[in-house]
């Protein structure tokens, strides 16, 4: 499906004057001003490419004399096998008095906390992990906001070797249990309570709940986070945070040495289609890569600042934590991003000089549907770069960011908590072209294929990455010969990563992500991602979200449409017409839904994507698996229907 000329329009073309790292870079390997010839390098000569990215990122260790071994099989394959790093010190290297955290709560709390605090916070906790007997290798764990006291137990536990995860404490008891359980948790980091939408929610009954269903858990330490919530009373194994670091004031941060693949992370699958995968992370990959994307493909450097709209359940909060390795300062926002005011995150975009801005595609066009004009009353002169993801940015989306923001990068990107990382995404050295990804990332070698494993352009096919890269999983948790691993993404095709998402490849190397493969529709034996429906779906004012799935009837698929109306809009047959006509008109005749049907929710994902595998699975009478994957279950209700009305 070849994207319509309408949506290929230049919308932001990079400044001649701004020198970017991508471009400094560039020149140093010897293709200025060629981002094309950059990537082809990057991929063609890995050795090369990664051996020179280390020095320009000014990663700090040892890099040693090895950078790439080949191996038959991609997950085998190593990155700097003789290196020395800690990721925890790369991070933390800004000046004393530098800004390192910025922290807002719905409440409009702010703190402040610079670098030579934060380190002296880290060296503080570390002191009390190593005291409580937690050592390399163990995991220990959160239930957290995106707060301070996340940041500071993770990297304390990154500085000498100890494996972080987090959920985040809207997530359901069973949700938890099913991560946390997997893993073999020691210790528990969680607060006493949480705001969300001018509501504030105790954690004391979950948090019990959760200790007693997770036997390996020695120690529960919780931090006062919601004013007026109790603070879990001292029972067996459960201290109040304060009172556990108290004894450690004056630590100093030392950090210790660890290898490239040192595990740093355990991030774990959406689990709406089964028990969630806990995917293992390296500390070495996370940080190259990281740095590469936030450096290069971002621009960002010492002194920007960035505020990424994310919890600590999704991906995107280990992503953003790694921008301390280029010297910039963090801004934590927990609680809703309409409360108590719909422009709340563009108020601190202002007030904060923001430069960076990341959120999720869901968020952008919710703000679309709201109306909101920020750019009209407030000062957003610092904002140059915008970043989406967590589902397809649709084209109104793109037109409403210039139209209502500012003329900024908008870096619509795409990777996975599989990778915690991108494949495509932005560049700054290239225009943004309405409704496109610009192009893939450096060092990855991406393409589309259809079924037979053909390389394909412009035309819908499975999204793949054809080599290995440092930010590929080390493993899954407990799964011996990597076998739950190598079927996970390589069964598709022979030892070749595809992702699970549908996608299109334009000529110019852009690139349109259409859905997840698995969600895919069928009818007629086409295929059809379901982000060529939600693109023309989004342009109709009168809805304000859509799912799209496909009911198997006769041996065939037909196309069903669910649609969230605005309050005192009804869906007459003249809206269904007007649905159906937009559809027809701007994608195909196959695209066009059999029924459309009206509900009150649609079920999301607690990072905010909409799941469409639960819709289909209710709408089949099917068990929807891990229901606590969910940020709304009580919305599958709306969906338990045989015949449409």
């Amino acid at each position: 499906m070849r994207m319509k000329k309408q949506e290929e329009k230049i919308l932001w073309q990079p400044k001649t004057s701004k020198i970017t790292a991508m471009a400094v870079f560039s020149k140093m390997c010897g293709f200025e001003n060629d981002f094309d010839g950059l990537q082809g390098f990057s991929i063609k000569k890995p050795k090369e490419f990664w051996s020179l990215l280390w020095d320009f990122l000014e990663i700090k260790g040892f890099k040693g004399d090895v950078v790439f071994e080949q191996k038959l099989h991609l997950i085998d394959s190593k990155f700097f096998p003789n290196a020395r790093l800690n990721y925890a010190e790369n991070l933390l290297q800004g000046k004393d008095q530098d800004i390192a955290l910025i922290t807002y709560d719905e409440m409009g709390n702010k703190e402040e906390m610079n670098f030579a605090q934060l380190r002296q916070q880290i060296a503080q906790v570390a002191a009390a992990l190593k005291a409580s007997k937690i050592k390399k290798g163990d995991v220990v764990a959160g239930i957290v906001p995106n707060c301070k006291e996340a940041i500071i137990a993770h990297l304390a536990a990154a500085s000498f070797g100890a494996i972080w995860s987090s959920c985040s404490p809207d997530f359901g008891i069973e949700a938890i249990v099913d991560r946390l359980g997997q893993i073999g948790t020691k210790i528990l980091f969680a607060p006493n309570g949480y705001y969300y939408n001018g509501k504030r929610f105790d954690l004391g009954e979950k948090i019990t709940r959760v200790i007693e269903q997770i036997p390996s858990i020695e120690k529960t330490l919780i931090f006062d986070f919601a004013d007026g919530s109790e603070i879990l009373s001292n029972g067996d194994g459960v201290e109040k945070f304060e009172n556990w670091i108290k004894p450690f004031v004056g630590e100093k941060f030392n950090p210790v040495l660890l290898p490239f693949d040192q595990p740093l992370v355990i991030l774990f699958s959406s689990g709406t289609t089964g028990k969630p995968k806990c995917l293992i992370h390296r500390a070495g990959g996370l940080l190259l890569n990281h740095k590469k994307e936030q450096r290069l493909h971002g621009d960002i450097g010492a002194g920007d600042r960035l505020l990424y709209f994310t919890t600590c359940g999704w991906m995107m909060w280990n992503w953003q934590l790694s921008a301390l390795a280029s010297g910039a300062s963090l801004i934590l926002f927990d609680g809703s991003p309409f409360y108590p005011d719909p422009m709340r995150l563009y108020q601190i975009i202002e007030q904060e000089k923001i430069t960076h801005f990341g959120t999720s595609a869901r968020y952008i066009d919710a703000c679309l549907k709201e109306g909101l004009m920020p750019k009209n009353s407030l000062d957003l002169s610092n904002l140059r770069t915008i970043f989406s993801t967590g589902s397809p940015l649709t084209p109104p989306s793109f037109d409403y960011v210039y139209q209502n923001i500012g003329n900024v990068h908008l870096a619509s990107i795409s990777g996975g908590t599989d990778i915690c990382a991108c494949f495509v995404g932005g560049s700054p050295v290239k225009p943004v072209q309405r409704g496109l990804i610009q192009g893939t990332m450096l060092g990855l070698d991406v393409d589309v294929f259809d079924e037979s494993g053909n390389s394909i352009v412009e035309k819908a096919g499975e999204l793949v990455c054809k080599n290995v890269h440092p930010s590929m999983p080390l493993a899954f948790y407990n799964d011996e010969g990597n076998k739950r691993y190598k079927k996970a993404y390589f069964s598709k095709f022979d030892n070749i990563w595809a992702q699970g998402d549908w996608a299109i490849k334009n000529k110019n190397g852009s690139y349109v992500i259409l859905g997840r493969s698995d969600a895919t529709l069928n009818p007629g034996g086409v295929r059809i991602g379901t982000a060529e429906i939600y693109r023309q779906v989004t342009k109709i004012d009168e809805i304000v979200e859509s799912v799209a799935v496909g009911k198997e009837v006769e041996g065939d698929v037909e196309v069903w449409l669910f649609v969230k109306l605005k309050p005192d809009v009804i869906l007459d047959e003249n809206l269904i017409k007007k649905i159906k006509q937009a559809i027809r008109d701007a994608a195909s005749p196959r695209h066009v839904p059999k029924n459309i049907i009206a509900v009150v929710d649609i079920p999301v994902t607690r990072s905010g994507k909409i799941s469409e595998i639960a819709v289909r699975d209710v709408l089949h009478g099917r068990k929807v698996k891990n229901i606590g994957a969910l940020a709304n279950p009580e919305a599958l209700e709306y969906f338990l229907i045989k015949n449409p009305t």
